[in-house]
């Protein structure tokens, strides 16, 4: 057997005689981040650029035979939907994803660009008995006015209507923008779409692309995320990663020979997306993004220790050694005892002209002075941004996931940090260990950030990691743990960074 193994991704969708969308957009997007695509064709839809032709459905047997012929031998790990032309065919997909228990994405196909109606009216009516069986659904700004029956004019209707399908029983609507031109409040140098679930809800933006080239952007949104679901990402991760391969496509899409009218070629996915350009602001509002100005951090060409304590006394102990970043993470003190043990810290890391980060206590740490705020992703809600940035401190962010890249990158902090690298014990994680790969992954992503790596670091593990050239390792465990002491635990891990750069030389 080949050590190539592919997870299986199923296109339930019409074919498209252009070879611009439908099935054949959906295996683009699906081949380009390494699934393999079954297809359950539905209909053969006649289409150019100028018009729909006609429609052709296929029957129930006919679709419902293929869902037998692939069940078995070929199982989906997701199952993209697209255009369920008539009640028949509706009949034949229910049939089959009432008993699936894997994710199922839908991409609502239900009128044509030109504004033609693609689907039986009764499909339409009938669409919300569909919405409990699936994870996601996709609609574009008219086909979620359509499924509603509410107008979609401003940012809170847009709302109104992706919660009007939560209560349908939608687990989680990602709001298409690309028809938003006329919404109120939206920006014309972006795409504004937007996501909900039960949990939580945010926006994505992303700069305007000036191309011809966007036959197919549905299909290939919807038919990213389900892959990237067969790779067993989040719901979140798998909409961001969707967004990035979507961009991707529109940069590399191609014209077709013709008319000048008849020009517009189809989106063309490559590969993995792994480009900055790609990446989407993720916000809590519609409009656009916030460019907030936190300074950079300097002298970070060199490789350095990033200890993390829990007390200001530790900084006397070293800060002498050496070590020029330091971040205090207190996590057991309240009020004044708490704001004595910061205004403690911030003194000494002058004293010793270090860099100071204090975890979580932004307030404190502009009242304070110190050089810098490091905060978690559960911080951001309650933060106020603008304040820590008018102060003019600097700002790290912890990140796990895609999600969180592209939450952090709307930011733009003076950090990012990555982690868990390995295991650690120092505090609860939800998250398995990235290892070096993916922090790599990360950096090559986003290289314009300085980067810390974080989580489970210690001088067993760090020969492998040193070479990364992060700019900072964080040092938890690595540093309380050791048999030595602390001291002799940042004079090995100096020993060990000056080893890796002679080597590299």
């Amino acid at each position: 057997m080949s050590d190539c193994v592919k997870p299986v991704v199923w296109t339930v969708a019409g074919s498209d005689t252009a070879g611009l969308a439908g099935q054949v957009a959906d295996i683009r997007a699906i081949e380009a981040l390494g699934a393999h695509p079954c297809m359950v064709t539905t209909a053969v839809t006649a289409q150019n650029n100028q018009q729909v032709i006609a429609i052709n459905p296929l029957n129930y047997e006919q679709i419902h035979s293929q869902f037998e012929a692939l069940k078995t031998v070929f199982p989906a790990a997701a199952i993209k939907v697209g255009m369920i032309p008539t009640l028949e065919a509706f009949q034949a997909v229910m049939d089959f994803v009432k008993g699936y228990e894997g994710s199922v994405i839908v991409d609502p196909v239900l009128v044509s660009s030109s504004g033609k109606p693609l689907v039986d009216d009764g499909v339409t009516k009938t669409f919300a008995s569909l919405l409990p069986k699936i994870r996601l659904i996709t609609p574009n700004i008219p086909e979620l006015s359509l499924l509603t029956g509410l107008s979609v004019t401003v940012e809170s209707s847009i709302k109104k209507a992706a919660n009007r399908l939560i209560e349908l029983g939608a687990s989680a609507v990602l709001v298409k923008g690309g028809h938003a031109d006329n919404v109120i409040g939206a920006s014309p140098k972006y795409v504004h779409d937007y996501f909900v679930s039960a949990e939580q809800s945010f926006w994505l933006h992303n700069k305007k692309q000036k191309t011809i080239n966007t036959r197919g952007t549905g299909c290939v949104l919807a038919s990213a995320i389900t892959a990237a679901l067969a790779h067993n990402y989040s719901l979140e991760d798998a909409v961001v990663l969707g967004k990035m391969l979507l961009n991707q496509g529109l940069r590399h899409g191609y014209s077709l020979v013709g008319e000048p009218d008849l020009q517009k070629g189809p989106l063309k996915p490559l590969n993995w997306p792994r480009e900055t350009r790609d990446v989407p602001l993720l916000t809590a509002t519609m409009g656009e993004p916030v460019s907030y100005q936190f300074p950079a951090c300097t002298e970070l060409g060199e490789l350095g220790l990033y200890p993390v304590v829990d007390r200001a006394s530790w900084l006397e102990r070293l800060l002498p050694l050496g070590v020029t970043t330091i971040q205090l993470r207190v996590k057991d003190l309240t009020g004044d005892a708490l704001e004595q043990e910061i205004v403690e810290a911030v003194s000494i890391a002058k004293k010793y002209a270090a860099r100071l980060f204090i975890n979580d206590y932004w307030q404190l740490a502009i009242k304070h002075q110190a050089y810098g705020v490091h905060l978690g992703q559960e911080d951001l809600a309650d933060a106020d941004l603008n304040a820590i940035a008018q102060a003019g401190l600097r700002l790290g962010l912890s990140t796990h996931c895609y999600y969180e890249v592209a939450r952090a990158h709307a930011i733009k902090p003076s950090y990012l940090a990555c982690g868990p690298v390995y295991h650690t014990d120092s505090k609860d994680m939800p998250w398995i260990p990235h290892g070096i790969d993916n922090l790599m992954k990360w950096k090559d992503l986003l290289p314009d950030y300085p980067w810390v790596a974080i989580g489970g670091i210690n001088l067993e593990n760090c020969n492998k990691l040193l070479k990364t050239n992060c700019d900072w390792y964080a040092l938890c465990s690595g540093v309380w743990n050791f048999k030595k002491g602390p001291e002799a635990a940042v004079k090995e891990f100096y020993k060990k960074i000056n080893t890796n750069e002679n080597i590299s030389k």
